[in-house]
Protein backbone atom coordinates (compact mmCIF):
# COMPACT_ATOMS: atom_id res chain seq x y z
CA UNK A 1 0.00 0.00 0.00
CA UNK A 2 2.79 2.39 0.92
CA UNK A 3 4.57 1.46 -2.32
CA UNK A 4 1.51 2.36 -4.37
CA UNK A 5 1.27 5.70 -2.57
CA UNK A 6 4.92 6.37 -3.36
CA UNK A 7 4.31 5.60 -7.03
CA UNK A 8 1.32 7.93 -7.11
CA UNK A 9 3.27 10.67 -5.38
CA UNK A 10 6.19 10.27 -7.76
CA UNK A 11 3.86 10.34 -10.78
CA UNK A 12 2.21 13.51 -9.49
CA UNK A 13 5.61 15.13 -8.94
CA UNK A 14 6.70 14.23 -12.47
CA UNK A 15 3.49 15.65 -13.88
CA UNK A 16 3.97 18.90 -11.99
CA UNK A 17 7.61 19.04 -13.07
CA UNK A 18 6.57 18.53 -16.68
CA UNK A 19 4.05 21.33 -16.42
CA UNK A 20 6.65 23.71 -15.02
CA UNK A 21 9.23 22.98 -17.72
CA UNK A 22 6.75 23.28 -20.58
CA UNK A 23 6.15 26.81 -21.78
CA UNK A 24 3.70 28.32 -24.24
CA UNK A 25 4.78 31.65 -25.69
CA UNK A 26 2.00 34.16 -26.31
CA UNK A 27 2.29 35.79 -29.74
CA UNK A 28 0.37 39.06 -30.13
CA UNK A 29 -1.09 39.48 -33.61
CA UNK A 30 -3.13 42.61 -34.31
CA UNK A 31 -4.49 41.12 -37.55
CA UNK A 32 -7.02 38.33 -38.19
CA UNK A 33 -5.74 34.73 -38.41
CA UNK A 34 -6.03 34.71 -42.22
CA UNK A 35 -3.27 37.34 -42.50
CA UNK A 36 0.00 36.26 -44.13
CA UNK A 37 1.88 36.55 -40.81
CA UNK A 38 0.07 33.58 -39.29
CA UNK A 39 1.33 30.75 -41.49
CA UNK A 40 4.70 32.28 -42.38
CA UNK A 41 5.80 33.23 -38.85
CA UNK A 42 3.44 32.25 -36.02
CA UNK A 43 2.58 28.73 -37.12
CA UNK A 44 6.11 28.12 -38.41
CA UNK A 45 7.62 29.14 -35.07
CA UNK A 46 5.22 26.90 -33.19
CA UNK A 47 5.98 23.95 -35.42
CA UNK A 48 9.76 24.41 -35.35
CA UNK A 49 10.02 25.06 -31.61
CA UNK A 50 7.67 22.26 -30.66
CA UNK A 51 9.56 19.76 -32.82
CA UNK A 52 12.97 20.83 -31.51
CA UNK A 53 11.97 20.69 -27.82
CA UNK A 54 9.64 17.68 -27.86
CA UNK A 55 6.75 19.98 -27.09
CA UNK A 56 8.29 21.77 -24.11
CA UNK A 57 8.21 25.10 -25.95
CA UNK A 58 5.28 26.12 -28.13
CA UNK A 59 3.80 29.30 -29.58
CA UNK A 60 0.15 30.32 -29.53
CA UNK A 61 -1.14 33.16 -31.65
CA UNK A 62 -3.58 35.63 -30.13
CA UNK A 63 -5.21 37.19 -33.17
CA UNK A 64 -7.20 40.32 -33.86
CA UNK A 65 -5.65 42.29 -31.02
CA UNK A 66 -6.74 39.83 -28.33
CA UNK A 67 -3.76 40.78 -26.14
CA UNK A 68 -4.37 44.48 -26.62
CA UNK A 69 -5.90 46.64 -29.31
CA UNK A 70 -3.79 48.79 -31.60
CA UNK A 71 -0.85 47.79 -33.81
CA UNK A 72 1.22 50.81 -32.73
CA UNK A 73 1.77 49.35 -29.24
CA UNK A 74 3.10 45.96 -30.35
CA UNK A 75 6.70 46.51 -29.25
CA UNK A 76 5.71 47.99 -25.89
CA UNK A 77 3.29 45.09 -25.41
CA UNK A 78 6.25 42.71 -25.48
CA UNK A 79 8.40 44.88 -23.21
CA UNK A 80 5.63 45.09 -20.63
CA UNK A 81 4.96 41.35 -20.72
CA UNK A 82 1.41 41.49 -22.05
CA UNK A 83 2.79 39.26 -24.82
CA UNK A 84 5.94 37.18 -25.11
CA UNK A 85 6.17 37.73 -28.86
CA UNK A 86 4.76 40.23 -31.31
CA UNK A 87 5.21 41.44 -34.85
CA UNK A 88 4.98 45.01 -36.04
CA UNK A 89 6.18 47.80 -38.28
CA UNK A 90 9.06 50.07 -37.27
CA UNK A 91 7.28 52.86 -39.13
CA UNK A 92 4.56 53.02 -36.51
CA UNK A 93 7.14 54.29 -34.00
CA UNK A 94 9.58 55.81 -36.46
CA UNK A 95 11.65 57.71 -33.92
CA UNK A 96 12.73 54.47 -32.24
CA UNK A 97 13.84 52.82 -35.49
CA UNK A 98 15.60 55.65 -37.29
CA UNK A 99 18.32 53.56 -38.91
CA UNK A 100 16.21 50.43 -39.44
CA UNK A 101 13.87 52.49 -41.58
CA UNK A 102 16.63 53.35 -44.03
CA UNK A 103 15.63 50.04 -45.63
CA UNK A 104 12.26 51.59 -46.53
CA UNK A 105 13.72 54.36 -48.69
CA UNK A 106 13.38 54.23 -52.48
CA UNK A 107 16.41 52.45 -53.92
CA UNK A 108 18.13 51.96 -50.57
CA UNK A 109 17.95 48.23 -51.15
CA UNK A 110 18.23 47.23 -54.82
CA UNK A 111 15.03 45.65 -56.15
CA UNK A 112 16.76 42.33 -56.78
CA UNK A 113 18.19 42.13 -53.24
CA UNK A 114 16.18 40.38 -50.49
CA UNK A 115 15.31 42.92 -47.84
CA UNK A 116 15.79 40.53 -44.93
CA UNK A 117 19.41 39.92 -45.97
CA UNK A 118 20.08 43.66 -45.98
CA UNK A 119 18.56 44.13 -42.52
CA UNK A 120 20.48 41.27 -40.93
CA UNK A 121 23.74 42.45 -42.52
CA UNK A 122 23.33 45.75 -40.71
CA UNK A 123 21.79 44.41 -37.49
CA UNK A 124 24.70 43.64 -35.15
CA UNK A 125 26.70 46.80 -35.75
CA UNK A 126 24.03 49.34 -36.65
CA UNK A 127 20.48 48.30 -35.70
CA UNK A 128 20.66 46.25 -32.50
CA UNK A 129 20.40 49.30 -30.21
CA UNK A 130 16.99 50.09 -31.74
CA UNK A 131 15.56 46.86 -30.29
CA UNK A 132 16.13 47.26 -26.52
CA UNK A 133 14.79 44.63 -24.13
CA UNK A 134 13.99 42.13 -26.86
CA UNK A 135 15.51 39.45 -29.02
CA UNK A 136 14.54 40.01 -32.67
CA UNK A 137 13.57 36.70 -34.23
CA UNK A 138 12.77 37.99 -37.71
CA UNK A 139 13.45 41.15 -39.71
CA UNK A 140 12.11 41.44 -43.24
CA UNK A 141 10.69 43.77 -45.85
CA UNK A 142 7.56 43.83 -47.95
CA UNK A 143 7.14 43.75 -51.68
CA UNK A 144 7.77 47.13 -53.39
CA UNK A 145 5.24 49.80 -52.44
CA UNK A 146 2.64 50.90 -54.96
CA UNK A 147 -0.13 53.49 -55.06
CA UNK A 148 -3.48 52.02 -54.04
CA UNK A 149 -6.11 54.70 -54.70
CA UNK A 150 -9.84 55.32 -54.65
CA UNK A 151 -11.25 57.32 -57.58
CA UNK A 152 -7.78 58.69 -58.44
CA UNK A 153 -5.51 57.47 -61.22
CA UNK A 154 -1.82 58.29 -60.72
CA UNK A 155 0.51 58.55 -63.70
CA UNK A 156 2.68 61.56 -62.79
CA UNK A 157 3.75 63.29 -59.59
CA UNK A 158 1.43 66.15 -60.58
CA UNK A 159 -1.54 63.79 -60.19
CA UNK A 160 -0.82 63.66 -56.45
CA UNK A 161 -1.13 67.39 -55.85
CA UNK A 162 -3.58 68.05 -53.05
CA UNK A 163 -4.27 64.38 -52.38
CA UNK A 164 -4.19 62.87 -48.90
CA UNK A 165 -2.16 59.67 -48.97
CA UNK A 166 -1.75 57.33 -46.03
CA UNK A 167 1.81 56.33 -45.14
CA UNK A 168 3.14 53.90 -42.53
CA UNK A 169 6.06 55.94 -41.21
CA UNK A 170 8.48 58.82 -41.47
CA UNK A 171 10.35 57.68 -44.56
CA UNK A 172 7.21 57.14 -46.63
CA UNK A 173 5.94 60.51 -45.41
CA UNK A 174 9.03 62.20 -46.87
CA UNK A 175 8.47 60.36 -50.16
CA UNK A 176 4.83 61.43 -50.30
CA UNK A 177 5.75 65.04 -49.52
CA UNK A 178 8.42 65.06 -52.23
CA UNK A 179 5.78 63.90 -54.70
CA UNK A 180 3.40 66.72 -53.75
CA UNK A 181 0.92 64.69 -51.70
CA UNK A 182 -0.14 65.30 -48.11
CA UNK A 183 1.00 62.33 -46.00
CA UNK A 184 -1.40 60.96 -43.39
CA UNK A 185 0.18 58.53 -40.95
CA UNK A 186 -2.12 55.83 -39.59
CA UNK A 187 -2.01 52.07 -38.92
CA UNK A 188 -2.95 49.89 -41.87
CA UNK A 189 -5.88 48.52 -39.88
CA UNK A 190 -7.57 51.94 -40.17
CA UNK A 191 -7.02 52.40 -43.91
CA UNK A 192 -10.12 50.53 -45.12
CA UNK A 193 -12.52 52.86 -43.31
CA UNK A 194 -10.42 55.94 -44.09
CA UNK A 195 -10.55 55.21 -47.83
CA UNK A 196 -14.19 54.23 -47.75
CA UNK A 197 -15.22 57.47 -46.04
CA UNK A 198 -12.93 59.72 -48.10
CA UNK A 199 -10.70 60.68 -45.20
CA UNK A 200 -7.78 59.71 -47.45
CA UNK A 201 -7.54 59.38 -51.22
CA UNK A 202 -5.20 56.42 -51.20
CA UNK A 203 -2.23 54.72 -49.65
CA UNK A 204 1.43 54.00 -50.33
CA UNK A 205 1.92 50.37 -49.37
CA UNK A 206 2.43 46.90 -50.77
CA UNK A 207 -0.05 44.98 -52.88
CA UNK A 208 -0.35 42.28 -50.21
CA UNK A 209 -2.68 44.63 -48.31
CA UNK A 210 -5.27 44.20 -51.06
CA UNK A 211 -5.80 40.73 -49.63
CA UNK A 212 -4.58 40.91 -46.04
CA UNK A 213 -6.56 44.06 -45.22
CA UNK A 214 -9.21 43.74 -47.94
CA UNK A 215 -8.26 47.02 -49.58
CA UNK A 216 -9.40 45.53 -52.88
CA UNK A 217 -12.95 46.22 -51.67
CA UNK A 218 -12.44 50.00 -51.39
CA UNK A 219 -9.70 50.74 -53.95
CA UNK A 220 -10.19 50.91 -57.71
CA UNK A 221 -6.88 52.28 -59.07
CA UNK A 222 -3.37 50.91 -58.71
CA UNK A 223 -0.10 52.39 -59.98
CA UNK A 224 2.90 50.09 -60.23
CA UNK A 225 6.55 50.90 -60.86
CA UNK A 226 7.04 54.20 -59.03
CA UNK A 227 10.09 54.26 -56.71
CA UNK A 228 8.23 54.27 -53.39
CA UNK A 229 10.46 52.00 -51.33
CA UNK A 230 9.11 49.17 -49.22
CA UNK A 231 8.01 48.48 -45.67
CA UNK A 232 10.02 46.88 -42.88
CA UNK A 233 8.75 44.45 -40.24
CA UNK A 234 9.99 42.76 -37.09
CA UNK A 235 9.10 39.86 -34.85
CA UNK A 236 10.54 40.22 -31.35
CA UNK A 237 10.69 38.06 -28.23
CA UNK A 238 10.80 39.54 -24.72
CA UNK A 239 14.45 39.48 -23.64
CA UNK A 240 13.65 38.33 -20.11
CA UNK A 241 11.52 35.46 -21.38
CA UNK A 242 14.37 34.34 -23.63
CA UNK A 243 16.87 34.55 -20.74
CA UNK A 244 14.65 32.32 -18.57
CA UNK A 245 14.44 29.50 -21.12
CA UNK A 246 16.52 26.41 -20.53
CA UNK A 247 19.51 25.67 -22.74
CA UNK A 248 17.61 23.35 -25.10
CA UNK A 249 14.80 25.84 -25.53
CA UNK A 250 17.20 28.71 -26.20
CA UNK A 251 19.01 26.63 -28.80
CA UNK A 252 15.67 25.88 -30.44
CA UNK A 253 14.76 29.57 -30.55
CA UNK A 254 18.15 30.44 -32.03
CA UNK A 255 17.80 27.78 -34.71
CA UNK A 256 14.20 28.72 -35.59
CA UNK A 257 14.86 32.46 -35.89
CA UNK A 258 17.10 34.79 -37.89
CA UNK A 259 17.49 34.61 -41.65
CA UNK A 260 15.39 31.47 -42.09
CA UNK A 261 12.29 32.80 -40.36
CA UNK A 262 12.79 36.19 -42.01
CA UNK A 263 12.94 34.58 -45.45
CA UNK A 264 9.75 32.66 -44.70
CA UNK A 265 7.97 35.91 -43.92
CA UNK A 266 9.35 37.88 -46.86
CA UNK A 267 8.65 35.10 -49.35
CA UNK A 268 5.10 34.84 -48.05
CA UNK A 269 4.57 38.60 -48.41
CA UNK A 270 5.77 38.42 -52.02
CA UNK A 271 3.50 35.45 -52.77
CA UNK A 272 0.48 37.21 -51.27
CA UNK A 273 1.25 40.38 -53.25
CA UNK A 274 1.60 38.49 -56.54
CA UNK A 275 -1.70 36.71 -56.04
CA UNK A 276 -3.47 39.93 -55.02
CA UNK A 277 -2.21 41.78 -58.10
CA UNK A 278 -3.37 38.97 -60.35
CA UNK A 279 -6.86 39.24 -58.90
CA UNK A 280 -6.81 43.05 -59.19
CA UNK A 281 -5.80 42.89 -62.84
CA UNK A 282 -8.65 40.50 -63.52
CA UNK A 283 -11.26 42.87 -62.07
CA UNK A 284 -12.66 45.10 -64.82
CA UNK A 285 -13.66 47.68 -62.21
CA UNK A 286 -10.00 48.42 -61.50
CA UNK A 287 -7.56 50.67 -63.34
CA UNK A 288 -4.08 49.17 -63.12
CA UNK A 289 -1.34 51.52 -64.35
CA UNK A 290 2.12 50.13 -65.04
CA UNK A 291 4.42 53.10 -65.50
CA UNK A 292 6.57 53.38 -68.59
CA UNK A 293 10.29 54.00 -68.18
CA UNK A 294 9.72 57.68 -68.94
CA UNK A 295 6.90 57.98 -66.41
CA UNK A 296 8.96 56.18 -63.76
CA UNK A 297 11.85 58.58 -64.37
CA UNK A 298 9.65 61.55 -63.39
CA UNK A 299 8.93 59.93 -60.01
CA UNK A 300 12.58 59.01 -59.55
CA UNK A 301 13.61 62.62 -60.14
CA UNK A 302 11.00 63.88 -57.66
CA UNK A 303 12.23 61.66 -54.80
CA UNK A 304 15.94 61.84 -55.64
CA UNK A 305 16.83 63.96 -52.66
CA UNK A 306 14.86 61.97 -50.08
CA UNK A 307 17.36 59.16 -49.52
CA UNK A 308 20.40 61.35 -48.92
CA UNK A 309 18.42 63.75 -46.75
CA UNK A 310 16.98 61.05 -44.50
CA UNK A 311 20.20 59.04 -44.20
CA UNK A 312 22.07 62.20 -43.19
CA UNK A 313 19.41 63.09 -40.62
CA UNK A 314 19.90 59.79 -38.74
CA UNK A 315 23.67 59.54 -39.26
CA UNK A 316 23.08 56.40 -41.26
CA UNK A 317 25.64 56.46 -44.10
CA UNK A 318 27.50 53.42 -42.76
CA UNK A 319 24.18 51.67 -42.04
CA UNK A 320 23.07 52.12 -45.64
CA UNK A 321 26.42 50.82 -46.87
CA UNK A 322 26.09 47.75 -44.64
CA UNK A 323 22.58 47.07 -45.91
CA UNK A 324 23.85 47.24 -49.48
CA UNK A 325 26.73 44.88 -48.68
CA UNK A 326 29.42 47.49 -49.22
Amino acid sequence: MKFNKLILAASAAMAISGQVSAEELKFANFTPPFHTINASVIEKLNSDLSAATNGSLTVRGYHGGELGAGPVEQYVRVLQGAADLAWGLPGYTSSQFGKTMIAELPGAIPEDMPGYEALWRAYDKHLSKEFPGTKPLALWTSEPNIFIMRNKIIRTPADLAGLKVRVAGATAAEVATALGATPVQMPISQVYNAMQTGLIDGVITGASTLRDFKLDEVADALTLGAPLGRLTFYTVLNGGVYADLNAKQKAAVDAASGAGLSKSAEDAWMKTATAALEVARGDSANSVVELTAEEKAAFTKAVSGVVQSYVKSVGGASTLAAMQGK
